[in-house]
């Protein structure tokens, strides 16, 4: 209770609080509208896609030891984890394409897994830290501090999404990824290779994931275990937005980024993350509570 109090005594701790979700939730939207691709393409929900945000943050801290500001690991990150998607379709998600969910979601359970004991070993199970070094942007007479690499953060996340965007509407492999989205059968009969889709949709999903990934190490912290946490909240903000909704992503993704600052501020930063796990049950709870009224409305 005295912490809802300082929030009604001093406003302004929850404009901090708004402005840092909505800035922190942009993030989390760009990792979840690569998942939403992966799904409404290839029908897989990608377990692993938390732990391909955590190595995308590794490659770019791997740049950053390498003396290179950690903003330039952002596409080396996306270049590097390109590769990783392509190879992973290529040696395992190929066998389970056409299977059902179940079988998916174990396929990619095991490479969550094997992802995680692959950065243990060779990363250590510290948490770590890129320091981008932009400063701190001040407000309101210094009452609100922002943290300019998370205002570069969120310019790259709509520059990401506004690219990812024009490839799925103007280029060739991209208007055949939609077609092979909405039916892969029809898109086979008019010659579409769809094999080659769903290899370049993995790819595209975690190459989005690399370059979130590295923005992630610049505002936070990142260690091998902690992939998990992104993939629920990836898969959070799809179930509330829709799969193919760009729109509904990003707003979904910054009201998670608003209601975890304030978790987090009420309840402490202990039970943030419980705070994530809770809202996924409620928001499971609730939409099957709807389709089922939906299934006897129909009847």
């Amino acid at each position: 209770m005295g912490d809802l109090q300082i929030l009604i005594d001093a406003p302004i701790f929850s404009v901090q609080l708004l402005l840092d979700g909505l800035l922190i939730g942009a993030i989390f939207a760009l990792v979840a509208y690569g998942l939403a691709l992966e799904w409404g393409v290839t029908n897989i929900i990608n377990i692993a896609q938390g732990d391909l945000v955590i190595l995308g943050g590794y490659v770019a801290l791997t740049v950053y030891h390498l003396g290179v500001h950690p903003l330039f690991g952002v596409p080396i990150a996306a270049a590097v984890l390109f590769c990783v998607g392509w190879l992973i379709y290529r040696t395992v998600l190929f066998r389970v394409i056409d299977r059902d969910l179940f079988t998916s979601i174990l396929a990619t359970f095991g490479i969550s897994i094997l992802l995680q004991q692959l950065i243990d070993k060779v990363y250590g199970a510290d948490v770590q830290t890129a320091e981008a070094n932009l400063g701190t942007l001040f407000l309101f007479d210094n009452q609100i501090t922002l943290s300019n690499i998370k205002l570069v953060a969120f310019v790259v996340v709509l520059a990401c999404g506004g690219l990812l965007l024009w490839f799925l509407k103007r280029s060739r492999t991209g208007q055949a990824i939609r077609a092979t989205a909405q039916n892969a059968r029809a898109a086979r009969i008019m010659g579409i290779d769809t094999e080659h889709v769903y290899s370049m949709t993995v790819a595209i999903n975690a190459a989005i994931c690399g370059a979130a990934g590295a923005l992630v190490v610049m505002v936070w912290v990142i260690q091998p275990f902690i992939g998990l946490a992104y993939t629920i909240r990836s898969f959070m903000i799809v179930v509330v937005a829709g799969i193919g909704n760009l729109g509904g992503v990003l707003a979904a993704g910054m009201g998670l980024g608003v209601a975890e600052q304030f978790a987090g501020f009420l309840l402490g930063a202990e039970f943030q993350i419980g705070f994530v796990f809770a809202l996924l049950v409620v928001i499971l709870v609730v939409r099957n509570l709807r389709l089922a009224r939906k299934r006897e409305y129909l009847h």
